[in-house]
């Protein structure tokens, strides 16, 4: 998480989004930062860790049921950011769901 989260208890789940960006910004960034915004209001809402470098993005969102991710990927500002995600931003992703059944971390 990015450290303002409590860590969640197992199980809980992730959703891992990796991919690959056209050269089009065109609001991306913005984009961004307001789904992270409104996904962290969100009933169910865990955490959230991303990374991107070149050539590969890779976002996973922590939540506590899949009803949840559900309620979310149903979102209607979230539906359209994913339409202009196709169209624009990616070339392409994948999206992956899992359930976390154990969790541990080393810290200095």
């Amino acid at each position: 998480m990015n450290g303002n989260e409590k860590k969640p208890q197992p199980p809980y789940y992730a959703v891992i989004f990796t991919s690959q960006r056209t050269d089009v910004d065109n609001g991306y960034g913005k984009m961004a930062q307001a789904m992270e915004e409104l996904a962290s209001k969100q009933q169910g809402f865990l955490g959230i860790e991303s990374a991107r470098d070149n050539e590969l993005g890779i976002t996973v969102s922590y939540w506590e049921s899949l009803e949840d991710i559900n309620s979310w990927k149903q979102n209607s500002s979230h539906i359209v950011a994913q339409e202009k995600g196709k169209i624009e931003w990616y070339k392409n992703y994948n999206v992956r769901v899992c359930k976390v059944e154990r969790d541990y971390s080393f810290e200095m």
